[in-house]
């Protein structure tokens, strides 16, 4: 399945940190959803990373299957976030990145379940 996925996913995790770093002075404001933001969108990787040593291709396709449903939450708290006015269009590289991932990931799904 694909390899390029894990330089791409361990990226984006690292800019969900980064994103962490910036709001966490925020806490009270942001704390909860940025906690959730972090363990969905870094889910993302650590479940690929999984799929790669998977036993068969059923247990590859429900560790993609859980990636997908940590990309579409991570880009619930995405959208969450951004309806905060002090964040404006900020968190639009993010969001179009967790749609991609979305997208892949369905894909991918969608083929090993074939």
């Amino acid at each position: 399945m694909p390899q390029k996925f894990g330089p791409r996913a361990l990226a984006f995790a690292q800019e969900i940190l980064a994103l962490n770093r910036r709001l966490r002075p925020q806490n009270d404001r942001f704390g909860g959803s940025l906690n959730q933001l972090v363990r969905a969108g870094t889910g993302i990787g650590a479940n690929i990373e999984e799929a790669q040593v998977a036993n068969s291709r059923r247990d590859m396709a429900a560790k993609y299957a859980i990636a997908l449903r940590e990309a579409r939450e991570t880009l619930y708290w995405l959208q969450l976030l951004k309806s905060d006015p002090a964040l404006g269009d900020s968190l639009d590289p993010l969001i179009k990145e967790a749609n991609e991932w979305v997208a892949m990931l369905t894909i991918t799904v969608k083929k090993l379940r074939a």
